[in-house]
């Protein structure tokens, strides 16, 4: 009788998230060990249905660098990167369109249907969803110590993002499932980073929350505690005096680009953890590292 009492109290605390989040948009954007263990992503597939049932929104925004990678190599073709951002030339460009746009994408969305929901692989070319540009890299010459441009191939950035098609879904109760390609003005493909991608969107969507799914349970100290809220007024100077540093800092520049543009709070999560969403969204404590304008 006590285990029945505990799971009924899990449900009470569950209660007042739900009837607060009950119609909101949530983009969570789906990488690391989460999307590669047989039992994280069962995990995942069962909170996307749950929120669904439940009332929310939830929008995938889904990564796959190992399975191009794999791929690549399959192919003979070595992979290269450029200050973390992998050079495709078109060859490339080809390999990263049918991992993320076929492969991986129909992999997540037969996932989720599998386990009872209505998902649709997209990727930002459909309806024009994501409109890129070229991105511009540059690094110092050591010769001259000044700045040259670097060619990384179709590697973009989001120009635009279109979010009728993703709003015409969830009308019709589908939970969108988007791979990071974009189309730029004149047609070209585009690989552009996941997290940027999930960002913009969220922004585009006015969306209540961005979960960014990682392979660390969030934001570190320098003694290595979790920092478990951040301002975004903290974060220049978080990264100024190294607090933060390598990768996570652009997904804290991703989080605080959501929220300017009007997403109400972003978290930095541990994706290796079972139903790591569903323990975000709806308890008190919350996990991982939450991203807002708190107030003061």
């Amino acid at each position: 009788m006590q285990e029945l009492i505990a799971k009924a109290n899990v449900l009470l605390e569950a209660l007042p998230w739900i009837k607060r989040f009950s119609g909101a948009t949530i983009v969570i954007k789906y990488g690391g060990n989460a999307m590669v263990e047989e039992h994280l992503k069962e995990s995942f597939a069962q909170d996307i249905i749950l929120m669904k049932f439940i009332g929310l929104n939830p929008v995938v925004v889904h990564g796959g660098g190992p399975q191009i990678g794999k791929l690549l190599a399959a192919l003979g073709k070595e992979s290269h990167f450029v200050q973390g951002m992998r050079v495709t030339d078109r060859e490339t460009m080809d390999v990263v369109e049918m991992v993320l746009g076929g492969q991986v994408n129909k992999e997540i969305v037969n996932n989720i249907n599998r386990h009872g929901g209505k998902a649709v692989g997209l990727t930002g070319k459909d309806g024009r969803l994501i409109i890129a540009r070229k991105m511009e890299m540059t690094q110092i010459n050591p010769d001259t110590l000044t700045p040259e441009i670097i060619d990384i191939g179709h590697v973009g950035e989001v120009e635009s993002v279109n979010p009728s098609i993703i709003e015409a879904l969830e009308k019709s109760n589908f939970i969108p499932v988007i791979a990071p390609i974009g189309v730029g003005l004149s047609g070209e493909t585009y690989n552009i980073n996941a997290d940027l991608v999930a960002g913009r969107i969220a922004g585009a969507l006015r969306a209540e929350k961005l979960i960014l799914l990682t392979d660390v349970e969030g934001v570190k100290d320098r003694d290595g505690r979790l920092i478990s809220t951040i301002d975004i007024d903290r974060v220049p100077d978080l990264i100024n005096n190294g607090t933060i540093t390598g990768g996570m800092i652009p997904k804290l520049n991703c989080c605080v680009d959501a929220v300017e543009e009007g997403v109400h709070k972003a978290h930095i999560i541990d994706g290796r953890m079972e139903h790591a969403c569903l323990l975000e969204i709806f308890t008190d404590q919350g996990v991982g590292t939450a991203v807002a304008r708190f107030a003061k």
